[in-house]
């Protein structure tokens, strides 16, 4: 009842603020308000917008009393996003720019299905070598089909040198079975995903055990116990870790630094329904978990609950335009995520620069293919990313420079 005495009342209060008809609500607004209605996140922000742009019409200062609203509508305002529509300084947002002829020497990877950057400024790829995954790897349970064949036998993992992406060094061999996600955390460990193994796991460098392994092997499952193909994996300098598990679950599953679960994302009253997270990305300063939520054509960013946990469950920052299509790999500098999105429709593939404060998209760059994931480098001096295709001439990394 909340919810309709709040529509009610600003109804009013628009009408009394100007009569003109650019009070109403867009026409993609109109709803039955009857007693099941969940109003949305979408709903609220293009209320918002509609509030501020009426107040600056008639030039109310913003010290001036709010709105009369339903307690718990009020208090939901009260709390609202702290960075909600703050642009970024154009200035102060990094332009990427192609690095013409890198690497310097062809290599003849498999699938590359993900680049991270390690703490001295290396890029390293995640790769399938002779594996593919297509209609014939999985069944309708999500049991790998191929695990009598054993781990892939060749390095999975490259170490490359920045400046002209050589390899440096290599290992993983006999180790993975279908990888996905690769992140390398600020102390060096490598954070990584298979699809296959239906697990995620934390590795000292060049070390075939882990130190930690999160989800059962081969047994996918919905429990807090089981992973279903996670995609990626984002850690924080706190220690703490997100896990989008990803294919089956569409869920993210967040972790103190020893494993031991707290958060699952989302869960009630979040409105927020995730279609596949292919990736995700930590802005800490913002304490935000930024998601590519690939089959909703988005990037959502909820609280990450870092820096405490007010604000969990509060509706997230959501970027959705036209152009946006499928968004594959996502990856943060700053309060600026960059993103990509993979072939969709007759949507240009190619970079978006994303502002998730003002909720925008504030600048496009590249052009792709079939991109998968990327990565920005500790200093934001570069940005990496990889693509996936059928031969080692599309399956191939990128390095563009930060301007």
């Amino acid at each position: 009842m909340s919810r309709l005495l709040f529509v009610a009342l600003l109804a009013i209060s628009l009408g009394c603020v100007a009569p003109s008809s650019s009070n109403h609500l867009p026409a993609d607004m109109a709803m039955d308000l009857g007693p099941g209605v969940n109003l949305n996140e979408r709903f609220f922000d293009q209320v918002r917008a509609l509030i501020k742009r009426r107040l600056q019409e008639k030039g109310l200062a913003k010290s001036e009393q709010p709105l009369p609203l339903a307690d718990d509508d009020a208090v939901a305002l009260q709390n609202q996003r702290s960075y909600d529509n703050v642009p970024l300084p154009a200035a102060s947002v990094p332009t990427p720019v192609l690095v013409e002829n890198w690497p310097t020497e062809q290599h003849s990877f498999g699938q590359v299905t993900a680049v991270a950057v390690d703490p001295q400024g290396s890029p390293v790829v995640f790769h399938r070598a002779e594996r593919y995954w297509d209609v014939n790897t999985f069944n309708e349970s999500n049991i790998y089909y191929l695990i009598e064949y054993g781990p892939i036998k060749e390095n999975t993992i490259y170490v490359l040198d920045a400046k002209t992406g050589a390899i440096k060094s290599g290992w993983g061999s006999n180790m993975f079975y279908m990888p996905h996600g690769l992140t390398i955390d600020l102390h060096g460990n490598y954070w990584i995903t298979d699809v296959a193994m239906h697990q995620a796991f934390k590795f000292k460098p060049f070390s075939n055990k882990p130190l930690l392994t999160i989800g059962k092997r081969f047994r996918p499952g919905s429990s807090v116990k089981h992973l279903c193909k996670p995609t990626s994996i984002a850690v924080a300098t706190t220690g703490e870790f997100f896990i989008a598990d990803g294919y089956c679950n569409s869920r993210i599953l967040k972790f103190n630094a020893a494993g031991k679960l707290l958060r699952t994302i989302p869960q009630p009253p979040e409105f927020l329904s995730l279609q596949v997270p292919h990736a995700i990305t930590l802005l800490e300063h913002l304490d935000l978990l930024c998601i590519a939520d690939r089959e909703n054509m988005r990037v959502v960013c909820p609280k990450a609950g870092l820096i405490s946990s007010h604000g969990e469950g509060e509706p997230a920052a959501t970027i959705q335009e036209p152009d946006l299509g499928r968004v594959f790999g996502v990856a943060s500098f700053g309060d600026i995520v960059f993103a990509v999105n993979g072939p969709t429709s007759m949507l240009p593939v190619r970079g978006f620069t994303i502002d998730p404060r003002s909720e925008t998209i504030i600048g496009h760059w590249g052009e792709f293919k079939n991109p998968h994931s990327m990565a920005v480098s500790v200093n934001g001096s570069a940005l990496y990313v990889t693509e996936i295709g059928t031969n080692h001439q599309t399956n191939r990394v990128w390095k563009y420079v930060l301007a």
